[in-house]
Order: C-alpha cells, then structure tokens, then sequence
C-alpha cells in the first residue's frame, strides 16, 4: 500500500455474474490511473454450512480468471470474504454458525484460507492480497469480544504463512470495520479502516441500515450521533488508526463511499475532507463500489454532474477527486 481503485462484486452477490471478468470495467479502472481491486466475496460459492466440503474448482478457476486479468493490467487484488463461514455483517442469523464461537466455522474459515494460500503460493506479493473478512461486529454482540476475533485471526494468519509466508494480509476494524485493533499491531498485517463516518451522510435511506429511518436530510458539516460533524471531527475519529500507522502498522481504507439519496452537493463536500486525511496520511483507498448506487458510475445522487468517459456515464467531480487524492 498505498493502492486505490475499487470494490467489485462479482462473486458477493448471488447469484453470480458472468464467468469471465469484466476486462472493460478492469482497462478502465487501469487507464484512469488506479492500482486496486478489493473482491469481496461470499463463501457459499466455494462451499457450503453446515458441513463445509472443499472449495469447488468451478469456484476457485473464476478466481484464477479475475487474478489473471488484474495482473495483466497492473492492478492488484485483494480478495476478501464479505461473507465467512459464520458470520455476515448483515444477515447473520441466517448462518448456522458463528465465527467467533463455533469451531466448526473457525475450521472451515481457517480451511478456506489455506486453500487459497496454497493455490497461490509464490505468486508476487504486489499482486494479490487476503483480506480476511469483512467488517466484524460490535463488541458484544452475539458473544463477539476482543479476544475471541484476536484468537482467529491469529490462527489463520499463521496457516496461512504456514501455506505461503510472503502472502500480504489484510485485517478489517470491529464494529463494522470502523474500530482500530491496537492489539494485533505486532501481526505484521495491513489493518483495513473504513471511510463511512457520519452515517447520516454516507448511508442515509439505506435500507439494510435499521438507523437510516426518521433521519433528516443530509447536511455536511452535520451534527449526528452525539457530535459535530467536519474534517476535524472526521480527524479525530481517525486517530486510533493514526497511532496504528505511527507505530509503522500499515492502514488502508477498504471501502468507503455515499448512497444513492444524499444530495451530491452534500456528498462532494465530505467526500473532500474525508479523502483530504487519507492523502495527508498517505493512505490508500477502495471506493464502494466501481458500477451502482455508491459508484463513480451508476448512482443517482441528486445533482451529479454525468460525462461519458471510456464508454461509462461518469460522476466527473466524483472520479476527479479520487485521482486527486492519490499519493
């Protein structure tokens, strides 16, 4: 890192687009200027709960595709499992298990894992990352603490470096990738923060989000959860991540981004004070998403400014501040 570019949710969403990469959406996100792809995908297509057989080669060769097309371009790959052997940010009662409590998750998340390090072993590290999984819960809930998430993350990175010791890891923050984990800074890993504060702003009339609800239209700077929202609030709800970096733990933010309803006027001024600290930090970055609701193309936040560029309608003053930002 750093790295910037953008989510794709080929093999999240279900069911699963097209075999193939889109080498369209790849040769643009090269030709302007960007080195990242985060691939967040859902377990369930190598493998299925409660019992966890192997991981399909069907699955695994989509994988080998997507990886050989980001190389080809220069960009690197992060995959990430959105959804984990027991455990999703939203929908997690539908897992029969829980990933912090039940050994059989652990074991096929573990399992998992060491696949994917022994597919990939000595491949170039600036070519693909493991992010681990997406965006663990608040503390607390359904029996999630510190040292439950401390103790798997620790097993599966040593599998893993057992597998392939060069292999570069990514781990999320807690409370929805937000929390800082000061307590595996000697993990040697990337610690992946998230660009979504205030929430008022990011995910307002976001229907999985259950607060969205009764909350006003968006303001920035916005008064919201207690505080005063601006770039020196945003700073200081940083500085956990911060220390992290000062203390030589490399930070990357794996998603951030705003939804479809906020007024794009809104969206352009905390877009500029968020992405104004990860350059001053020199931190990378990966918008959700490339295409859709919170993209550089496809969302309808009203008052964007679309142009064609490269065969895509794109969020110009979008797309000219994330170039901008990079460092």
């Amino acid at each position: 890192m750093p790295h910037y570019g953008f989510n794709l949710q080929w093999l999240f969403m279900r069911p699963a687009g097209p075999a193939e990469p889109d080498l369209h959406v790849l040769d643009t996100i090269a030709g302007w200027g960007f080195n990242f792809v985060r691939l967040p995908c859902d377990y369930r297509f190598f493998t299925t709960a409660p019992d966890y057989p192997r991981a399909t080669e069907e699955a695994l060769d989509r994988v080998d595709r997507c990886l050989m097309a980001c190389r080809e371009r220069g960009l690197h790959l992060s995959l990430n499992l959105h959804r984990a052997p027991g455990y999703v940010i939203t929908g997690w009662d539908s897992e029969p298990h829980n990933l912090w409590v039940d050994g059989p998750a652990q074991d096929a998340f573990a399992a998992l894992w060491r696949t994917f390090a022994a597919r990939y072993r000595g491949l170039p590290p600036n070519a693909l990352s493991f992010d681990l999984v997406n965006e663990p819960p608040a503390l607390g809930l359904r029996g999630f603490t510190r040292e439950a998430h401390e103790a798997v993350i620790r097993r599966t990175v040593a599998e893993i470096r057992r597998a392939d010791p060069s292999r570069p890891i990514a781990i999320d923050g807690l409370d929805g990738g937000h929390l800082a984990m000061p307590e595996l800074a000697d993990l040697r890993v990337i610690h992946s923060g998230r660009g979504y504060q205030p929430m008022s702003v990011s995910h307002y009339r976001a229907s999985w989000w259950p607060e969205h609800e009764h909350l006003p239209e968006p303001e920035y700077p916005v008064d919201y959860d207690g505080r005063r929202w601006d770039a020196v609030a945003l700073r200081e709800f940083y500085q956990p991540w911060r220390d992290l970096a000062g203390a030589g733990v490399p930070v990357h933010i794996g998603e951030f981004g705003c939804y479809d309803y906020t007024p794009d006027d809104v969206a352009q001024r905390w877009f500029t004070d968020l992405l104004g600290i990860f350059a001053q930090e020199r931190w990378g970055y990966a918008l959700w998403e490339f295409a859709g609701a919170f993209g550089v193309v496809g969302h309808r936040r009203p008052g964007a400014r679309f142009e064609s560029r490269d065969g895509w309608m794109v969020d110009v003053r979008l797309l000219e501040l994330l170039r901008a930002h990079r460092v």
